[in-house]
């Protein structure tokens, strides 16, 4: 574990002090080197120097944190990013995720938690503040497709899409089940209409995919 070496990208002087003196201080990381952007940061890595964790706020001068994390994960693929941020709304948290960060935590993160989160996340782990990892299931639930309820058809109904399905035209339709031409176009009609399609290909479709 002492061959971990942290970035921490931060523009608040005093927030970025506070916050690499602690991380100096722990045995786990042999090195921790303090950038005040996402160019500066890049500038040093250009130079040769490597890192395995980056702390990275997001509102930064120049480029953005969540652009920076798209720039090191194009040249470093594996590389660990933790956003450490005041911004705890959804679509940041989102973005971030996104573009390859690891890992968010807000800025009152106790650092202690700070430690454990770096820690957690070289084992492999994805820390984030309770708060935004209940954002995370909230959004991805509010965004994710539900799944349609299935349309009720009547047993006459069903039998008639079996019946498309089959290839039958409405003619031997009609002769299997004992009803008339125009029967079988009213109830076409009225499946058509439940299952809000115009054709008898959507209706066989439908019916194959297991929707009905």
């Amino acid at each position: 574990m002492d061959t971990l070496t942290i970035a921490l990208v931060e523009d608040d002087k005093d927030i970025r002090e506070v916050i690499a003196l602690y991380l100096r201080s722990c045995n786990e990381f042999k090195q921790v080197e303090e950038f005040n952007s996402v160019e500066d940061l890049m500038e040093s890595v250009d130079k040769g120097q490597a890192f395995n964790v980056v702390l990275m706020d997001i509102q930064l001068p120049g480029k953005s944190g969540i652009e920076g994390i798209k720039i090191l994960k194009e040249r470093f693929e594996h590389i660990d990013i933790i956003m450490l941020t005041i911004y705890n709304d959804e679509y940041k948290i989102f973005d971030s995720l996104c573009a390859g960060a690891t890992g968010y935590l807000l800025k009152n993160t106790p650092l202690v938690e700070v430690k454990s989160g770096i820690l957690e996340l070289h084992k492999g782990g994805s820390p984030m503040s309770p708060q935004i990892a209940r954002k995370v299931v909230h959004f991805f639930n509010k965004v994710a497709p539900r799944k349609k309820d299935k349309v009720h058809l009547s047993e006459r109904e069903k039998e008639i899409v079996d019946a498309l399905v089959e290839g039958l035209s409405y003619k031997l339709i009609a002769d299997k089940l004992f009803i008339s031409v125009d029967t079988v176009r009213y109830h076409i009609k009225n499946i058509y209409r439940k299952l809000q399609v115009n054709s008898k290909a959507e209706v066989i479709s439908k019916a194959l995919k297991g929707e009905l």
